[in-house]
């Protein structure tokens, strides 16, 4: 069971930041050709796999979702913040995008092809996660891809670690920790990339991407 007050706390504070958030994130791919290239080999592996549609969740002002749109994929963006999704309406009112949550997505059992799960997951409690990933197994059809983003914690020692983050609490996660999670519930790990902070960053973590497919 996921608390809905925790939910409800996160998705009010992002209807709050919405605004600036857009402002100062709308084009972080224009500098980081490493997440760059992970959408890439997420947009290759899923169209390799059939034409299923894709759903970015927690996909914010809807700038990534677009991005998967020009990779070619069939993507539509969720997020639980009603003022992000009318963002993300105005700036590409050619997609789709829906208000909604990754508790409960409003998806049929087996419609996608892939999931985008890009730092979406990092404001859920570790020990309310399961129900997360429960979900996206539910929605992806056999041989679907999750691809999800987060920031590592320091090492093995420590399976998660809270940090400061602007909108709202938020969690680091050991890369084979969030892997055996996945793997719980269905999702096999295909590969994964991670990128060293750079100096300039504001939170020198690790940044990761693993890459996983249900069988």
């Amino acid at each position: 069971m996921v608390r809905h007050d925790a939910l409800s706390a996160t998705r009010d504070a992002y209807d709050a930041a919405a605004v600036t958030y857009a402002e100062l994130f709308s084009d972080t791919l224009r500098d980081s050709p490493l997440d760059r290239a992970a959408l890439g080999l997420f947009a290759e592996v899923v169209g390799a796999s059939g034409d299923g549609q894709v759903a970015d969740l927690g996909c914010g002002p809807g700038y990534i979702t677009a991005h998967l749109r020009e990779l070619g994929l069939a993507a539509f963006g969720v997020d639980a913040s009603s003022v992000m999704i009318e963002l993300a309406r105005q700036a590409y009112p050619h997609l789709r995008f829906d208000v909604g949550s990754m508790t409960e997505l409003d998806i049929a059992d087996g419609a996608l092809g892939g999931i985008l799960s890009r730092w979406s997951v990092i404001h859920t409690p570790p020990q309310e996660l399961p129900v997360i990933l429960a979900e996206f197994h539910r929605v992806l059809a056999p041989g679907g891809h999750l691809l999800i983003g987060f920031s590592a914690s320091e090492d093995a020692s420590h399976p998660t670690q809270v940090f400061d983050h602007a909108v709202a609490p938020a969690y680091r996660w050991w890369p084979d920790h969030l892997a055996t999670l996945l793997r719980e519930c269905g999702l096999a790990e295909v590969a994964r990339m991670i990128r060293e902070p750079r100096p300039t960053d504001r939170r020198q973590f690790r940044e990761v991407h693993l890459l996983a497919r249900k069988g």
